[in-house]
């Protein structure tokens, strides 16, 4: 019975590799599986790519990041790549409705591999490489 439980848990759970993947796809793949109820990990965050000219993306963000201001109110823009990852999905889902809060709290996202996802098997998105692109390391230390 409790390996029942386990396969059950464990089939909700999917841990996502960004090493390589389309900023774009890997976070609508992700918001799409925690609207169908299921925990999304996204490991490696750092590793992910943003197509685009590498000026014209820095300075994409740099105008995003900017629009806070200098008050406390915000709108607050991270900078860290585990964080712009958990707002791209943000921006994918209705998150100002319960259903899209609690999909957005389904999301998990790590610039590393934890120790207890190292065995888990971890499903790859495919990007096209012949595009122009950046990782989110790069984008971070650039804001």
């Amino acid at each position: 019975m409790a390996n029942e439980e386990r396969i059950a848990v464990d089939v909700r759970k999917i841990v996502v590799d960004a090493t390589g993947a389309i900023l774009g796809r890997l976070c609508s793949f992700a918001a799409k599986q925690a609207l169908l109820g299921k925990e999304v990990i996204i490991v490696n965050c750092q590793n992910a790519l943003v197509s685009g000219q590498k000026s014209n993306v820095i300075a994409e963000y740099h105008v995003a990041r900017v629009r806070g201001g200098t008050s406390l109110r915000g709108p607050h823009f991270p900078k860290s790549p585990e964080r712009l990852v958990k707002r791209t999905v943000r921006g994918m889902l209705s998150f100002q409705q319960t259903r899209g809060i609690t999909a957005h709290k389904r999301v998990i996202c790590y610039n590393d591999v934890p120790a207890e996802y190292h065995a888990q098997k971890k499903i790859k998105i495919e990007s096209n490489k012949k595009t122009k692109t950046m990782t989110l390391l790069e984008l971070s230390q650039r804001l």
